[in-house]
């Protein structure tokens, strides 16, 4: 399966490193950072498993997207108790982009929205760690303060979910 991403800069992998012996308490710590834009579903679509049908569906799609680039923030902490896949809770960074949101609608108007992930229960976010206690999720979330972090993206990454890498960048 395939997901479109984000670029995330390395402030954010900074802030991760900083934040990593407080994440010690959840089970599973994410080492590596992503903000899906889109994940692409075979019962949704027939080219959300090939590459180059994927990619040249894209390339348009983020060619004509109203900006050259996606402006985003992560202004703190948040947690999914219950996720739609996986265990919880779900610590994770909260993202704030309208020019995401317009580009995920976009992207689901085209390829289909996958049940629970996507559309209106779409949250952009960074996930830092999974799987623990609910109180300490809600304790970091509460408690722990962030200064934002902003940047600009002009490029996104298709990833491929069996090898765990990204196979493609597409810009805008």
């Amino acid at each position: 399966m395939f997901s479109l991403n984000v670029p995330v800069p390395g402030e954010i992998k900074a802030l991760a490193g900083e934040l990593h012996p407080e994440l010690t308490r959840f089970d599973r710590i994410r080492e590596r950072h992503t903000l899906l834009a889109k994940r692409f579903d075979t019962g949704l679509d027939d080219d959300a498993d090939s590459l180059p049908r994927l990619r040249e569906r894209l390339r348009p799609l983020l060619r004509d997207h109203d900006t050259r680039e996606l402006t985003l923030c992560v202004t703190g902490f948040d947690y999914f108790e219950t996720p739609p896949r996986g265990p919880g809770p779900v610590l994770y960074l909260v993202v704030e982009s309208p020019d995401l949101y317009a580009l995920h609608r976009r992207l689901c108007a085209s390829f289909g929205a996958v049940e629970g992930l996507e559309g209106d229960e779409y949250t952009p976010h960074v996930t830092l760690a999974r799987s623990g206690r609910i109180a300490d999720a809600e304790d970091l979330a509460t408690r722990r303060g962030i200064d934002p972090i902003e940047w600009t993206a002009d490029e996104l990454l298709v990833r491929d979910s069996r090898y765990r890498e990204d196979t493609a960048r597409i810009p805008f």
